[in-house]
């Protein structure tokens, strides 16, 4: 009796959505049918459109360069700074708290103030480069389309490393000290410590954090839509962004739901092979 509520919440806001989100994607579903309750069903027409246009295909580019820069970006920097504060060093607890500020903020605040440092005309970043001397007229950050891309993955990698910092940082209170301690005896400097105790013993941690980091990149919607809306020309547009323009923009929702049940393959695979992995590791 106490699994029921979480069992029911479970079913009406996750199972209710899901099974509605794919049966959508076999209908012809748009802003007619709240009017007439008729979605014609279209068996996969959808999906041989959606997946057969060219749009497509530049969604699922785009959505693994930013994935994989921004996981990259993520994890590197977020182990550093786990790294970093390993070890106590006076203010480093207030320090690790100013950290979890941008992961806290929401996406909406964080992309509207990195909009405005990075505007081509008036934001900060080009103000700050044409003082230095290093540009005389700015870089075209959310204007240009291969700087848009870079500046999406940088600002999704800032939102991004407090939680990696914050996970690695618990994988490595967990290694017990006294390891460290015989790798010193033994010889071993800071790289074969790392390289022998600290990453075989943080590896399940980091499996974590990379499973994880890949079922929320991949899905990102907020940050882009605030700072670049997809564009310019496309140059940012997801199969995340695809999917919200086609439900919300052209009120094309059974197309729309097409792409959401990709996006929800992929965060699937991902687990699936991270389960599959886990419970092949070899325990410590």
């Amino acid at each position: 009796m106490f699994v029921v509520p979480a069992g029911a919440y479970l079913l009406l806001f996750f199972g209710y959505p899901l099974v509605k989100n794919i049966a959508m994607s076999f209908q012809q579903y748009t802003v007619t049918t709240f009017y007439t309750g008729e979605a014609p069903f279209v068996g996969l027409q959808n999906y041989s459109e959606v997946l057969s246009a060219d749009l497509f295909s530049e969604a699922v580019i785009t959505t693994v360069l930013f994935t994989v820069g921004s996981i990259c970006g993520q994890f590197v920097l977020g182990l550093a700074m786990a790294l970093f504060f390993q070890h106590h060093f006076p203010l480093s607890r207030l320090l690790r708290s100013l950290l979890l500020l941008p992961w806290l903020l929401p996406l909406v605040v964080s992309g509207t103030t990195w909009r405005w440092m990075l505007d081509p005309d008036t934001g900060v970043v080009n103000a700050a480069l044409r003082g230095l001397h290093l540009s005389s007229s700015g870089v075209p950050w959310l204007t240009g389309t291969s700087q848009a891309l870079v500046s999406v993955i940088l600002i999704n990698i800032w939102v991004g490393i407090p939680f990696n910092t914050a996970i690695l940082y618990g994988g490595l209170l967990n290694i017990p000290t006294h390891l460290y301690e015989a790798a010193k005896l033994d010889g071993a400097g800071p790289v074969m410590s790392f390289r022998h105790v600290t990453w075989p013993l943080l590896r399940p941690v980091v499996s974590v954090v990379l499973v994880l980091g890949v079922v929320y990149t991949v899905k990102v919607l907020d940050i882009i839509l605030v700072v670049t809306g997809g564009g310019p020309a496309g140059a940012t547009e997801t199969i995340a962004t695809r999917a919200y323009e086609l439900s919300f923009q052209q009120f094309e929702f059974g197309r729309g739901a097409v792409l959401s049940n990709v996006l929800i393959v992929i965060s699937l695979a991902f687990a699936l092979v991270h389960l599959r992995a886990d419970r092949r590791a070899p325990t410590v």
